[in-house]
């Protein structure tokens, strides 16, 4: 199964639509702490909380207790603006982690400088935006990880 990764998501509608799209296509969701957010919030109930007793959500009290967590060989997509990869080069694996920063800042630098590998970027041929939103972003990024790897309902050609 594939993982979504969220350190930090600031806006409750964003999560509430990607936890719409993992409980859709059978994905494990990772809230990274803190949210500036509650669960309960209403705009979260509003994007997506009637499937929440659906999805599969792994919560995690802070950044330091997500890379703990991480297994020792994962596969790490880490998405950012600042990346010059585009994601479309990669070679997406049943089981990978595409993980998203916050909507204000992205992924914490000092990321990068622990883990240089996998950061890829989303193009975009506008000048006028510096990134997309975060719940598209996470669409994006999905959907080119479920095609590559086939999902019988999603990347099967009829």
């Amino acid at each position: 199964m594939l993982k979504i990764v969220l350190v930090q998501p600031e806006i409750a509608p964003n999560t509430g639509n990607i936890a719409r799209l993992c409980v859709c296509n059978g994905l494990q969701l990772h809230l990274v702490h803190p949210l500036g957010f509650q669960i309960d919030d209403r705009n979260l109930r509003r994007a997506g909380m009637d499937y929440w007793q659906h999805l599969d959500l792994v919560e995690h009290a802070d950044l330091d207790a997500f890379l703990n967590h991480l297994p020792t060989r994962a596969r790490v997509r880490w998405f950012s603006t600042k990346a010059t990869a585009s994601h479309w080069d990669l070679d997406y694996a049943q089981g990978d982690w595409l993980v998203f920063g916050a909507e204000s800042r992205g992924l914490p630098e000092r990321l990068r400088e622990s883990h240089p590998r996998d950061w890829v970027t989303i193009p975009m041929a506008g000048t006028f935006v510096r990134s997309l939103n975060l719940s598209s972003s996470v669409a994006i990024g999905a959907y080119e990880a479920l095609r590559q790897i086939s999902i019988p309902s999603i990347g099967a050609t009829p």
